[in-house]
């Protein structure tokens, strides 16, 4: 589902009230815990948590126009759902985050290979999603990044 709208802000101010509070409180503890280098803005159409082009410019490699992509938080017909790179690229950052989220949410885990999916926005672990975001830096990114690349 495309956002609705150009910036950031329009797309939070687009979100259905029923989830318009936490889809906005996960965008804040994702940007308040964004390591240095990484910037919100519009990435494929949507909310995106971006390496620029000024820190990494050849950009994404299947469409070089766009930032190098690290997460993405979307509002879909059934959920609120939160991409991140890291986690579908890292085997062991993705083994951490499967241990500790039982610790955070007592909902089952609903997720795809980059894709976290929140049926229920009360249910969200957003202190756990803070510390995942902290859990890579940019220059980890790139070089986790460009070496699968070369694979």
């Amino acid at each position: 589902m495309k956002a609705n709208g150009n910036t950031v802000e329009a797309i939070l101010e687009n979100i259905p009230t029923e989830r318009a509070a936490a889809f906005r409180e996960l965008h804040e503890v994702i940007v308040k815990n964004l390591p240095k280098g990484f910037e919100p803005g519009i990435s494929y159409g949507g909310l995106g948590y971006v390496v620029p082009h000024s820190k990494y410019p050849a950009g994404y490699h299947c469409k070089p126009i766009e930032p190098l992509p690290f997460a993405g938080l979307a509002n879909q017909k059934n959920s609120i759902n939160f991409y991140h790179m890291g986690i579908y690229s890292d085997p062991k950052l993705l083994q951490w985050f499967v241990a500790e989220y039982p610790k955070h949410s007592s909902q089952k885990l609903d997720m795809g290979k980059s894709c976290i999916r929140f049926k229920k926005p009360e249910a969200i672990p957003f202190a756990l999603i803070g510390e995942l975001m902290q859990k890579m830096s940019v220059e980890q990114w790139i070089n986790l990044y460009e070496s699968l690349l070369k694979k």
